[in-house]
């Protein structure tokens, strides 16, 4: 077990309470996370992928906190239907009905799509990817549970949760339940109340699915809030640390897993639910794949940017914030990245100087990331640290190193740009930092015959306010 850092407070926004929480573990040393994966019909789009950015933060956070972090992302590829009423095809089906492939080649084509895109955006892999699929005897272990506490029913479609038998149903979401039902239309037949949710759906009397399995109850497929539920329960225990998702799962997916969660065990389900908000463009719409306007990672790349930058794009706003994506917002994000990676290539390893105003740089940077992963202060301070004078450059590429580790943005790589590949000399950076001293000085004459020196060998500084950068010409 490790030796987690108890002097530094961790505060956490819990949707649960509606305010910031100071962090504690169930365990002391150890946190378990999970987070909702993508149901694998379709390729993610950006707006999917900013919902992993922020627990991937979290999670390098408390692990340079000292905590050993075990943390399961899940991949849906059954039993989310195109309805949250329980209603439409299961997306995964319809998907491969679409194509002509098998629900089994769909699903596993777009989780290793997945997979690359978050390597793309540096997101470290989970402890463990789980895929409902491979998990249908626990889902169907838990519905026995809750059956046996009578907390279902059976319709002529399924076996459903009865939500009015879990007395704080929707308090996650702050639900008026006797308003959600009263003179409300109940989409799936049978159902006794309009918040009432499958746990498990029988396949259709006059069709065949692809992915169905035998069940106490008859032939057919698990529910999709069943699903995390019992992969948490089988991977990471009766009750976690932190459960993450987007706001779009609040009022519905979530609020779904407490009531079956807490029902089966009598238990706490999780301690802290931390929820991502959209990603919107201009027009203030959502991006999602049901408008049929969502842009992928590999638009973006195709496009000429780098995914390290859309990265520093999601981390410029506060998770918890609306992110209003463009490309002009994008590029102005990328411009900014590229500019601050090429002032780090210009400093000075050798130079050391400022350690005390270094550490408090340390200690602010921490302060901002723990109180609940404030990224966009973070790296305003990142900006002030590196345009700082009075604090070395051995200093400031310790520091960098140190807090690259958890914005993962890469700040030590030079190729991601094509003006990066280009390695500037260790001559011409010393050319630089002398002609930038004489032009402190007011040596106008040796500047300029430096700086055409540094011309000749194919490079040119570029003077801003404060410090200078050497790029080719």
């Amino acid at each position: 077990m490790n030796q987690a850092n108890t002097t530094q407070t961790l505060t956490l926004f819990n949707t649960l309470s509606r305010s910031k929480e100071s962090f504690v573990p169930i365990t002391p040393g150890e946190v378990r996370i999970y987070t909702c994966g993508p149901t694998v019909y379709n390729y993610a789009h950006i707006g999917n992928l900013r919902s992993y950015v922020f627990p991937d933060l979290l999670k390098k956070l408390l692990q340079r906190l000292g905590y050993e972090v075990r943390h399961i992302i899940n991949f849906t590829d059954v039993g989310h239907l195109t309805s949250d009423q329980d209603a439409g095809d299961d997306k995964v089906e319809k998907a491969a009905a679409e194509t002509g492939r098998s629900a089994w080649e769909i699903s596993k084509f777009y989780a290793e799509a997945f997979k690359r895109d978050i390597e793309l955006l540096n997101i470290a892999f989970p402890t463990r990817f789980t895929y409902a699929t491979e998990y249908i005897p626990q889902q169907i272990d838990l519905v026995s549970q809750l059956e046996s506490k009578e907390m279902t029913y059976n319709t002529a479609d399924g076996v459903y949760y009865d939500t009015s038998r879990f007395e704080t149903y929707g308090k996650l979401a702050k639900l008026d339940l006797d308003g959600l039902n009263e003179g409300q239309r109940v989409s799936a037949e049978g159902k006794r109340h309009k918040s009432d949710f499958a746990l498990w759906k029988f396949s259709p009397a006059d069709q065949q699915r692809q992915m169905e399995w035998e069940s106490p109850w008859g032939k057919g497929f698990p529910g999709w809030h069943l699903e995390c539920t019992a992969m948490i329960f089988a991977e990471l225990g009766q009750s976690i640390d932190i459960h993450t998702g987007g706001t779009d799962h609040i009022p519905v997916h979530h609020s779904n897993e407490i009531a079956q969660a807490e029902a089966a065990t009598g238990e706490k389900y999780v301690n802290y639910w931390l929820h991502g908000e959209f990603l919107v463009l201009d027009s203030e719409r959502r991006m999602g794949k049901s408008e049929g306007n969502f842009l992928t990672l590999q638009t973006l790349l195709d496009e000429g940017f780098s995914a390290r930058a859309y990265r520093y794009l999601t981390l410029m706003s506060h998770y918890r914030s609306f992110l209003t994506f463009s490309f002009e917002a994008l590029k102005s994000a990328q411009t900014a990245y590229f500019k601050l990676k090429r002032l780090i290539q210009g400093l000075n390893q050798g130079e050391s100087q400022g350690a005390d105003l270094a550490a408090d740089y340390d200690r602010r940077l921490l302060d901002a990331l723990c109180d609940d992963l404030n990224a966009p202060k973070a790296l305003g301070l990142i900006w002030e640290l590196v345009q700082d004078k009075a604090v070395g450059g051995k200093e400031k590429l310790e520091l960098l190193r140190h807090y690259d580790g958890i914005l993962s943005l890469s700040l030590m790589d030079f190729t991601d740009f094509p003006e990066l590949v280009i390695e500037v000399p260790a001559e011409v950076l010393e050319l630089a930092r002398q002609r930038w001293e004489h032009r402190l000085n007011r040596n106008w004459a040796e500047s300029d015959r430096l700086r055409d020196e540094i011309s000749a060998r194919g490079f040119v500084v570029r003077d801003a306010k404060d410090n200078y950068e050497v790029v080719p010409e």
